[in-house]
């Protein structure tokens, strides 16, 4: 029985439709990729779009902007160059004067001489470039078009601004095209009913949108379906921080608040004031934890801009009033770092800090616990959420460096204490965009002054090649009895990646600073072995410390003030960042020299000119942002972030805020989300968690 628009769900089985021609093999590629109903096939968008409504015109030189060709096949033949065996194929434009011609090649592909014949028309989207006296496409993404059905403007595949979508193995452009077109034919907007609240984009609804964004009738429509449909999912992901951060406020909560007097104390002896925006911040944290309200506060703030200190006047305030707190950070370094410096700040005010680590437990020394008393304070890697017995009052939660945990190691631990309040720190500044959408259900303070008295810290970028001035210039410095810290990407040396290695480098950097004592440093070292190098250097006894980016958190080490990073192409812009905030920590002038492999790396100067130019950790971010995306500045799976298929946070800023009063909007008049278009929308990202949010609601 044929189907019908009035039979058609979303949640309707493709098998159960016949007419969109899937065979067993279509629908179990598809299947492979999660599409097996109706929304999913629907919402499965193309990745890109070619306008076949007129093709490029065949190329007479190399680009480096692939070109989308239409032509004939007119010879096929495999070949060999030495023992390489590759298929190649002659395209030419037997609709030019000129009758244009560019060979295709697939190198250890044989079966595709099965795949071509001659007088095939196909189209072709590749990069071409120069083979000897040919031009060549290598691999190029191919269709091949039936004859019978061009000139069709009804047809999915020609004539028009054609989708090309994400494929599995065992189904072809052509067949997912079909059956998308053919699905979009019988659907009727019911099926698609709006989740954004009517006339928000005038003269558009989801249905119009989903169509569009599949096959649209020119650039300008698809445009303003795409943003439509990321608007959409902006205010579900909205929804989901604003009722994640609403219903975490409506728990009753303990007030975890002592009087100050210790944290007064702490503030009067330190040897240097605390800044104005430190202040602020330790003024808002101290009004959330007074409240019965959790705290779930995200601290912001650059790398040296003071944040620890903040940090402890939580604690502080947390264990005068009879609770623990407990500080997790990523690494050992870092964990043992903080201990120190708390031990010295804290032990004068008789506050019990303890540490606990992987590498080290039980075995007397940095002890855990301070006489037969429990620790007040306990510093620890993610080793803290393995014994909870040493949390049994957990009042304070602090995660420095949150993003390099996963969500559910973060929980673990907030899930020892009885809704204790939270306190997560970055170093890595965080985009507005980001701010509003992966860390939205949090409240926000920004550390967005230095401490004075920090040297300036000027950064170049150089040629590998000037190695040597560039190791002549720190020795300059180590003579006036500076330190340096130089930083490798890899541990040892890769057949697969062609970056210098910390291990291999080392011995050269003894023999080029004679005179000086040189300590490695990475991250598979033993505990043991990490704490004695970065002691010494600590204490002067290293003068340079050869490293991977295991110091990139927490090391601070204030007489260092010179940096040099090799194969700094390989590094994010906010990491490199990072790098940078471990010198000028101090009062000298400080120098971070960012070696580049400008053959291998040609646009790497021009990404890193912004480190050049500037130390505002927040521009540094947006442009990391722009290069690299949400998914690597992030990571999703630290995050939490949904994958969003339409929207894009480097692009959409606006659209962002939109969402954010949208949503707003939408919680005001539907608090509880008893609308059913409200409830579908907030679950749009995440459809495994309707039948949760709706037993949650109800």
């Amino acid at each position: 029985m044929e189907e019908t628009s009035e039979d058609l769900r979303l949640d309707t089985a493709l098998q159960e439709l016949p007419s969109l021609g899937l065979d067993q093999r279509a629908l179990s590629a598809l299947e492979s990729r999660g599409i097996t109903t109706v929304e999913d096939l629907l919402t499965h968008y193309p990745r890109r779009y070619e306008d076949r409504t007129r093709f490029d015109g065949f190329p007479n030189q190399p680009s480096s902007d692939p070109v989308c060709l239409r032509g004939t096949v007119t010879d096929t033949a495999t070949r060999f160059a030495g023992r390489k065996r590759f298929f190649e194929m002659r395209v030419e434009d037997l609709d030019s004067a000129m009758n244009a011609v560019i060979v295709c090649r697939w190198f250890n592909m044989p079966f595709m001489a099965k795949v071509f014949a001659a007088d095939q028309v196909v189209v072709l989207y590749g990069k071409p470039k120069m083979s000897g006296r040919r031009l060549v496409m290598d691999h190029p993404e191919y269709e091949i078009i039936d004859e019978d059905i061009e000139g069709d403007l009804a047809s999915p595949h020609v004539e028009r601004i054609t989708p090309i979508y994400q494929l599995s193995s065992g189904i072809s452009q052509l067949t997912l095209r079909a059956a998308v077109y053919h699905l979009l034919e019988l659907l009727y907007d019911e099926v698609l009913p709006d989740l954004l609240p009517e006339g928000v984009v005038a003269g558009w609804c989801r249905a119009k949108a989903v169509r569009q964004a599949h096959f649209p009738e020119d650039m300008d429509q698809l445009q303003q379906a795409r943003r439509y449909l990321a608007l959409q999912e902006f205010t579900s992901l909205q929804l989901q921080v604003l009722k994640q951060r609403s219903d975490y406020a409506s728990q009753g909560g303990k007030v975890h608040c002592g009087p100050g007097v210790l944290l007064d104390k702490f503030l009067e002896h330190l040897p240097f004031e605390a800044t104005a925006a430190q202040q602020r911040s330790i003024a808002e944290i101290r009004q959330d934890l007074a409240s019965t309200h959790p705290m779930n506060r995200l601290l912001q703030g650059d790398v040296g801009s003071g944040k620890t200190l903040v940090a402890i006047a939580a604690m502080l305030l947390v264990i005068e009033d009879g609770y623990q707190a407990a500080l997790m950070v990523p690494t050992q370094i870092l964990a043992e770092q903080h201990f120190l410096v708390l031990q010295k700040w804290l032990q004068p005010l008789g506050v019990r800090v303890g540490l606990r680590t992987a590498a080290r437990k039980e075995d007397g020394f940095l002890p855990l616990m301070s006489g037969s008393e429990e620790a007040q304070i306990l510093v620890g890697t993610h080793a803290l959420i393995s014994n909870q017995s040493e949390l049994s009052n957990l009042g304070l939660a602090v995660i420095d460096e949150q993003h390099k945990f996963g969500v559910a190691q973060r929980a673990k631990l907030i899930d020892q204490g009885d809704m204790p309040d939270v306190l997560v720190m970055t170093a890595t500044p965080i985009p507005r965009t980001l701010t509003l959408t992966a860390y939205g259900d949090l409240d926000v303070s920004l550390v967005d002054e230095m401490p004075a008295g920090r040297g300036a810290i000027i950064t170049g970028v150089r040629d590998l090649k000037k190695t040597k001035q560039a190791a002549d210039f720190v020795r300059q410095h180590l003579q006036q009895g500076r330190q340096a810290y130089i930083v490798y990407p890899l541990i040892e040396e890769s057949e697969n990646l062609t970056s210098l290695a910390a291990t291999v480098e080392f011995e050269k950097w003894q023999k080029r600073f004679k005179g000086f004592v040189c300590a490695l440093l990475h991250g598979r070292m033993s505990g043991e072995e990490k704490e004695r190098v970065m002691n010494d250097f600590r204490a002067g006894k290293v003068h340079v410390l050869v490293s991977t980016t295991v110091i990139e958190v927490g090391v601070d080490v204030p007489n260092a003030n010179m940096m040099l990073v090799f194969n700094a192409e390989r590094f994010g812009l906010a990491q490199l960042h990072q790098l940078r905030g471990r010198i000028g920590r101090g009062e000298h002038k400080s120098y971070c020299i960012l070696m580049v492999d400008k053959k291998k790396a040609v646009d790497s100067a021009d990404k890193l000119k912004v480190l050049e130019e500037s130390r505002d950790g927040f521009r540094i971010a947006e442009e990391d942002l722009k290069l690299r995306g949400p998914g690597e500045v992030l990571g999703t799976a630290q995050s939490g972030m949904p994958d969003l298929k339409m929207a894009d946070l480097v692009l959409d800023v606006d659209l962002v805020h939109e969402a954010r009063v949208l949503a707003e909007k939408i919680l005001i008049e539907d608090p509880l989300l008893k609308k059913p278009q409200n409830r579908q929308l907030l679950n749009l990202l995440d459809r495994k968690k309707v039948e949760e949010s709706a037993g949650h609601l109800s």
